[in-house]
């Protein structure tokens, strides 16, 4: 987060509400700015050269299809046709729902090598500003982080502001997924920081891998950094409506329905991030039993029960949050609905202490985060409430297999 770490932007929050009506207006008669689209990107590019292309005389699948139909397609493979498709089509195969989480790894390290090679060009392009070889610097150098030995990447795309999802863990072998979906001014450049780390999704999936194992030692858990959508930049009229999070629960959608296994799944979502799960929640598969928003601005629904979804809700706030100073409604598709850790939302309210501000929920040492991983390894009876009486934890199935401390 960026724009959303600090509170002085809460006026224009406030003013783009109270306008709602004017902005309405302004969208419906056409007054909002389009970009300009130069032919294909990259990964689009790749798509299309594999809808063309053929193994050894096979027509390839629909890049498209269920994930379920590639996974089979890429099963009939041998290694080295696998290998073959990820060397031809890296961008293809390595967002690709349904192809082995392995050989997107692959994939993916073949697209960073060629958008580094892109990036480095361009740093030294002499039609580019300063500024554009500055950012070109930048990118090639997080492509270079990106493309060390050590790291999983599972998505990646290039394009405009760019998208990328890691894995920490071994994601095959999992008992336990976790996901952690980010909020505003998540990108490339932004997906990993070095001060504030935990405020970064690379650092907010670190933490958290870490935690669960330090609660669950015995269990096998694999955490994704998932900033595989494109997300608002900054706090304006796109994080102030849905548009974003409804095209990104579409893929937050596809990509648990694709994750190997049959493992539960867990989704931990911060501020405008537990918008995007709202939306998805009704259509998310069965496995994923749990979702946890911290510093919500609403989601999109009246109550808890209003997501139609099988998941346990939870929800957590940290007591100078500023987001709580953010009115709760939607009027005319801008605003983000009821407060999730409101009584009458109906969520499980986590004690959040010792996070400070917006963007601490993951800071390692956290009731917040040490909540989070007793709910990604499923040790729901060990969660803090954010009440004396435990409210948070009535009813739940016996399922807790550690203590705290």
């Amino acid at each position: 987060m960026t724009s959303f770490d600090t509170s002085p932007q809460l006026n224009a929050w406030r003013a783009l509400l109270a306008l709602a009506v004017v902005f309405v207006m302004l969208a419906t008669t056409g007054w909002t700015a389009l970009r300009n689209q130069r032919g294909p990107t990259a990964l689009e590019a790749s798509v299309a050269a594999w809808e063309h292309g053929r193994i050894d005389g096979r027509r390839l699948p629909d890049a498209q299809a269920a994930p379920a139909r590639l996974a089979r397609f890429f099963a009939s493979l041998t290694e080295r046709q696998r290998t073959s498709l990820a060397r031809r089509y890296p961008l293809a195969v390595g967002n690709m729902n349904g192809a082995p989480v392995e050989l997107r790894y692959v994939a993916n390290r073949a697209a960073l090598r060629t958008a580094r090679t892109v990036e480095r060009q361009r740093m030294h392009d002499k039609r580019l500003s300063l500024s554009g070889q500055r950012e070109a610097g930048r990118r090639m150098h997080r492509y270079e982080s990106l493309l060390d030995p050590d790291r999983r990447i599972l998505a990646f795309d290039p394009a405009g502001s760019g998208r990328v999802a890691e894995v920490f863990g071994n994601l095959d072998r999992a008992e336990r997924v976790s996901v952690v979906v980010p909020g505003v001014d998540t990108e490339l450049l932004t997906f990993q920081r070095t001060e504030r780390a935990y405020t970064a999704p690379v650092g907010m999936a670190k933490s958290l891998y870490a935690a669960e194992r330090a609660v669950s030692p015995g269990t096998r858990t694999a955490v994704i950094a998932w900033a595989d959508y494109t997300s608002p930049s900054g706090l304006g009229m796109e994080a102030a409506t849905a548009t974003r999070a409804e095209r990104g629960a579409v893929r937050l959608n596809a990509l648990v329905r694709a994750l190997p296994g049959r493992a539960p799944v867990s989704l931990f979502c911060h501020s405008y991030g537990s918008v995007v799960c709202g939306l998805a929640a009704d259509t998310l598969p069965g496995r994923v039993t749990d979702i946890a928003v911290a510093g919500s601005p609403g989601m999109r629904a009246e109550n808890a029960s209003r997501l139609d979804t099988s998941a346990r809700v939870w929800a957590m706030r940290d007591a100078d949050d500023w987001i709580q100073d953010v009115p709760n409604l939607e009027v005319g598709g801008l605003g983000h609905g009821a407060d999730p850790v409101s009584a009458a939302f109906g969520a499980r309210v986590l004690s959040a202490r010792g996070a400070e501000g917006h963007a601490g929920y993951f800071v390692p040492g956290t009731e917040s985060l040490r909540n989070f991983a007793e709910i990604g390894v499923g040790a729901y009876h060990t969660v803090a409430c954010a009440d004396e009486n435990d409210t948070c934890r009535v009813g739940l199935p016996g399922t807790a297999t550690v203590g705290r401390a």
